[in-house]
């Protein structure tokens, strides 16, 4: 049984008289144990899926079933068992962070040394030490958001939601942001559904890829399997000096794409581990001063998508 199953997911708003439709038709499973990444540009409909998928807001039709549980039938006990983290942190502002926390984990059904023990491992987990005691009015953008990182985690959730889980932080706390949710990931073994706009940490965190755009489903993979579906290859750039035929490099079994420019050529390759042998051939009677191969990655899937 998956964590998650979604099927013709579809939502509305109005807005001044008017109703805006937001996702139409979202089909989609993700499986227990995977890291499940949500993208999409702005206004995809990421925000309003997430939602649905936490229960935090109903679909206007089709069906979802959360750890084999209706969705919308059995809200509360879904609710006990997953948790999500907002990228726009919400909390009581004349609470202090261990306050915030305390109350919290009393909502999850905590209490006792259990609720104490949770709530200091997610203080020192996001090393909120220094700030336990500080109102939530006199946090930074960043602190705000790592007590939302730490609330999630209270309930030891079998699903946990991220939307935009590193947004606000400086790059180092990002960078233990994301090593501590492969952590979580790997010792709780639960399953993470996560949004972001950071295309290298969608590559470095994530299973498995859905992207949105203007409220549909367009793809749905692993970053690898977007990448071929979408015949993104390998960029080799060759800079030489000399006399070479273009006609040599456009017949190379695997070329995609051939730009030539004043000593310089890029090409782009289905694969370069076979090109790059039949490149140097191509360059016979030209002397190659510098060669070099960049690998695709989600950044090209996200601009080919978004168009």
């Amino acid at each position: 049984m998956p964590a998650l199953r979604a099927e013709k997911i579809c939502k509305s708003f109005k807005r001044l008289f008017q109703e805006k439709k937001v996702l139409f038709d979202i089909s989609l499973s993700i499986e227990r144990g995977e890291i499940f990444g949500i993208l999409g540009p702005n206004g995809a409909g990421k925000t309003t899926l997430m939602s649905i998928f936490s229960t935090l807001i109903r679909p206007d039709g089709g069906s979802l079933e959360v750890l084999g549980r209706d969705a919308l039938r059995d809200t509360h006990a879904i609710r006990e068992r997953i948790n999500i983290s907002s990228g726009n942190p919400n909390f009581p502002w004349s609470l202090t962070v261990r306050e915030n926390l305390q109350h919290s984990a009393m909502l999850y059904g905590l209490s006792g040394r259990s609720l104490q023990r949770s709530v200091e491992e997610a203080i020192s987990a996001f090393e909120l030490g220094p700030q336990s005691d500080a109102k939530f009015e006199t946090l930074s953008t960043g602190q705000k958001q790592r007590v939302s990182l730490a609330k999630s985690i209270l309930n030891r959730p079998e699903i946990l939601f991220l939307d935009e889980p590193t947004s606000g932080l400086d790059p180092e706390m990002a960078m233990k942001t994301r090593d501590l949710i492969k952590k979580i990931y790997q010792e709780e073994e639960i399953t993470v559904v996560l949004t972001t706009h950071y295309m290298p940490e969608a590559e470095e965190l994530c299973d498995r890829i859905a992207f949105l755009r203007e409220g549909r489903l367009v793809a749905l993979g692993t970053p690898g399997e977007l990448k071929r579906a979408l015949q993104i290859g390998h960029r080799i750039f060759v800079e030489y000096d000399g006399e070479v035929d273009p006609m040599k490099l456009r017949i190379i079994p695997g070329v995609m794409e051939v730009k030539e420019l004043s000593g310089r050529v890029e090409m782009v390759f289905d694969h370069s581990g076979r090109a790059v042998s039949s490149i140097i051939k191509a360059f016979e009677g030209a002397d190659i001063l510098d060669i070099g191969i960049e690998e695709p990655d989600l950044e090209d899937v996200f601009l080919e998508l978004a168009r």
